[in-house]
């Protein structure tokens, strides 16, 4: 993807007011935000592009932010703040058991706001250089002779041509070449790669098929990412 459809923060919220004025207040401190203000445009939005964070409300019309949490840890790996008017316990909890980094009650101060994304931005992204560093010496990204995984960019290099990946494939796909020439278990992915009590086979299958789709010839007749029945998956020597 361009890195215009790069962004640092998503606002997810049905009050169009708050989540504009929020996303321009960022923007003003050069933290690229943009916002929607529905569910399905979230994923849309998403889909289409790259975010660091989310900002996200509980209350999104006929949907629940809750569920978008969860859709959201099955496919991304990314902080995600709850942004909401509702106070109860239990819905800090269940915001927090769904993949919630954080929970943030409005009104808020959009300045103290913003120190806390930066904060944790900076952390996931010191976090995310360390570990590609630690990669790169470990690793060529060597798919095939016309395949190659870029560590720098999290892309794919196939002839020549780059090729986007969401964040949960480039970490489904670098775990398995990591361990290539053993058969990696789906509990293993699971727990190493999602690290989720959440997701499960139906989710992993999803993202091996989505992988197939960028890297095989033929995805329906796999040659790189071999199934191994009943155990799990293995990309061999």
């Amino acid at each position: 993807m361009a890195t215009d459809n790069a962004y640092k923060v998503l606002m997810i919220d049905d009050d169009e007011v708050i989540a504009q004025t929020t996303a321009e207040y960022f923007n003003m401190f050069d933290v690229k935000t943009s916002y929607v203000t529905s569910y399905d445009d979230a994923v849309d939005f998403l889909d289409k592009n790259l975010v660091d964070l989310l900002l996200l409300d509980i209350n999104l019309g006929d949907k629940s932010g809750f569920d978008l949490c969860k859709k959201v840890r099955e496919e991304y790996d990314m902080p995600i703040f709850f942004i909401s008017a509702r106070t109860s316990d239990d819905d800090v909890l269940i915001a927090l058991n769904v993949g919630g980094d954080d929970y943030i009650k409005k009104p808020y101060t959009l300045n103290v706001l913003l120190a806390k994304v930066k904060t944790v931005l900076a952390r996931y992204e010191k976090a995310r250089t360390n570990n590609d560093r630690s990669v790169k010496e470990l690793f060529s990204g060597k798919i095939t002779d016309d395949i190659k995984l870029d560590t720098n960019t999290h892309k794919l290099d196939i002839k020549g041509e780059s090729v986007g990946l969401k964040a949960m494939e480039y970490k489904l796909l670098l775990y398995l070449l990591e361990n290539k020439g053993r058969v990696v278990t789906k509990d293993e992915l699971l727990k190493n790669v999602w690290d989720d009590e959440f997701v499960g086979e139906g989710t992993l299958a999803v993202h091996i098929r989505h992988l197939r789709e960028k890297i095989e010839t033929d995805p329906k007749n796999p040659a790189i990412i071999k199934t191994i029945w009943g155990v799990g998956y293995m990309i061999e020597e």
